[in-house]
């Protein structure tokens, strides 16, 4: 009976792998009954582009997938010490959503050189490219992690049935510490009034309230939440890498799904659009706490983004909501200010702010 961590390998790799191979047979499927339409009920032409389809899948599954997956679960020694980039996910991108970007680009010259207006794959681009490729990144991420039990260094503050007694040392103020410096110094420790003068009362007065502070503080209570309320208080990254890898693609997502309006899929505006939304896809071959994000971020999403969004506000009116102006807007300001400009001397006084 083959044990649990093969099992659970098995089930990734054939998950990756549908992804790999569903969404360039239905997008070149709804290609191929575009490309019949256009030429009349042609159906050589729609079984043209369906053998050329399953030609595709098994030439890169034989040629490059099988041979990448194969180096990296022998080679995982060598993969783990890599923390900045992720190959499997650059081979995903490269093998299945840019062919499907591609054909969708296709698609739409292809309608408006004919003048046939047949389709403008409106759920296809979102509903099936890009969950795929959320489905691969979900994948790659949660791969280190138990999938029963407790995920690995997750704290277990919330397991506790109880107060529990925390125990603090006492540390002593600083005058405390003046005065034993001093009395190295001198051979005898000099009484406040002495050496104050007349602030001696406000120095003993600080000595007191740091001694019953640090009495009163010696030992402390935290109490951790339990009961039915527990729920509403736990934590665990695997659920958090759900929702963080969703969010990473939102953006995307809204990009794509602006290119299957069909004003914009007609236009010459669908080019630019599924460029940089490809460039965005890029993103994902760099591990979520490589210290590259943040820049590749603004660079190959919000500032490209943000530029395309004014254009297409400006042509088609409110194709795409304000939201994500602003949301590419204010992470552009705040990357230049916070990273760049913070560093010159004139934002670097402690006067200013």
């Amino acid at each position: 009976m083959p044990s649990l961590k093969t099992v659970k390998l098995v089930v990734y790799e054939v998950l990756q792998f549908t992804c790999l191979c569903v969404p360039i047979f239905v997008v070149l499927e709804r290609f191929a009954s575009l490309m019949r339409f256009v030429r009349s009920n042609d159906t050589t032409a729609y079984w043209l582009v369906v053998a050329v389809s399953i030609a595709y899948v098994t030439t890169v599954t034989l040629f490059v997938w099988v041979p990448v997956k194969f180096f990296i679960l022998k080679s995982r020694g060598f993969f783990t010490d890599i923390t900045n980039w992720r190959p499997v996910t650059l081979t995903y991108v490269l093998l299945s959503t840019l062919p499907c970007f591609a054909i969708l680009l296709t698609s739409s010259k292809v309608q408006v050189d004919t003048r046939i207006f047949y389709d403008v794959f409106t759920e296809l681009p979102v509903s099936l490219v890009l969950f795929a490729l959320i489905c691969v990144d979900i994948v790659e991420r949660i791969r280190p992690y138990h999938l029963k039990g407790q995920a690995d260094g997750l704290e277990s503050d919330f397991d506790l049935p109880g107060p529990v007694l925390t125990h603090l040392e006492q540390v002593s103020s600083v005058s405390a510490q003046l005065q034993q410096a001093n009395g190295g110094e001198n051979g005898s420790v000099l009484s406040p009034e002495v050496r104050c003068g007349s602030v001696s009362g406000r120095w003993r007065g600080v000595d007191e309230y740091s001694a019953s502070r640090s009495s009163s503080t010696a030992y402390l209570y935290s109490r951790s939440h339990f009961g039915s309320r527990r729920i509403f208080w736990a934590r665990d990254p695997r659920h958090e890498l759900f929702l963080d890898t969703f969010m990473f693609w939102l953006d995307t997502v809204e990009m794509v799904r602006v290119g299957g309006i069909r004003e914009v899929f007609y236009s010459g505006w669908i080019f630019p659009v599924y460029i940089l939304a490809f460039i965005s896809t890029l993103r994902v071959v760099v591990t979520p706490n490589s210290p590259l994000l943040a820049s590749l971020g603004v660079l190959s999403q919000d500032l490209p983004f943000l530029v395309v969004r004014i254009c297409l506000i400006g042509v088609f009116g409110f194709v795409t909501p304000l939201l994500y102006v602003m949301k590419n807007l204010l992470i552009c300001l705040t990357f230049v200010y916070f990273l760049l400009m913070t560093k010159l001397k004139v934002f670097s006084r402690e006067s200013m702010f």
